[in-house]
């Protein structure tokens, strides 16, 4: 047992590494895309893993993407696009919703880390937006989970919705995720301008958690 648990272990190290070299002539979202693939297709290669990453990294941190995701335990960015250590550099909160926190980390990756890729990633059956849907405008729990309600409430995308009697799930995940993103290409000082000239790419995505896929949104 202890001799198959080290030939394993030594197969994913020289897997890793094969991936790691392969990689290098990807862009962001190549990689993203081909992770999520290997992930979804249940042949993970769990690349960045070793010791020897472990101790790379002791150098420094250069993640090629930035992604604002759901805090909901289903949605690890990491293990959705089958990254591993100091390849994402992630934000995560209930609704995946964007404020002056969320914002300052995300301008941190991008002017400190060098981050060209920002993705804003919701996911189908969020508690967040279901909150936000079954509430109807009424939260009134004493707690601070109707902060994210009212900050959903305010998006414009979400009030189109409810203007035309179109409000679903389905749709108001999507609405949540293209503000996301409005949000980030038009955020000074430092997004929008490097947004303006072409230096990053801001784009969304939907996880399935049934199928685990992930479909890219907003890519111009």
């Amino acid at each position: 047992m202890i001799k198959k648990g080290l030939l394993y272990l030594l197969f994913i190290s020289v897997l890793s590494a094969c991936n790691h070299t392969e990689n290098i002539n990807l862009t962001p979202l190549q990689k993203l895309e081909e992770g999520n693939s290997r992930f979804a297709s249940g042949k993970p290669v769990h690349p960045d893993e070793t010791l020897e990453r472990i101790r790379e990294l002791k150098k420094g941190q250069h993640p090629f993407v930035a992604v604002v995701s759901c805090s909901d335990s289903r949605v690890p960015a990491e293990l959705v696009f089958d990254q591993g250590l100091g390849d994402i550099f992630s934000i995560r909160t209930a609704g995946n919703v964007i404020g002056d926190y969320e914002l300052g980390s995300i301008e941190y990756a991008v002017e400190h880390l060098d981050c060209k890729l920002i993705v804003v990633m919701g996911h189908k059956d969020c508690g967040a937006i279901k909150a936000f849907i079954s509430s109807e405008g009424h939260y009134d729990h004493p707690d601070h989970i109707k902060n994210i309600i009212n900050y959903i409430e305010k998006e414009n995308e979400e009030k189109s919705l409810k203007n035309t009697n179109n409000l679903t799930v389905d749709k108001a995940i999507d609405a949540n995720i293209t503000h996301g993103v409005a949000f980030l290409k038009t955020a000074e000082p430092i997004l929008k301008e490097r947004f303006d000239h072409n230096k990053i790419a801001i784009i969304g995505a939907l996880y399935d958690i049934e199928s685990g896929k992930v479909t890219f949104k907003n890519i111009k």
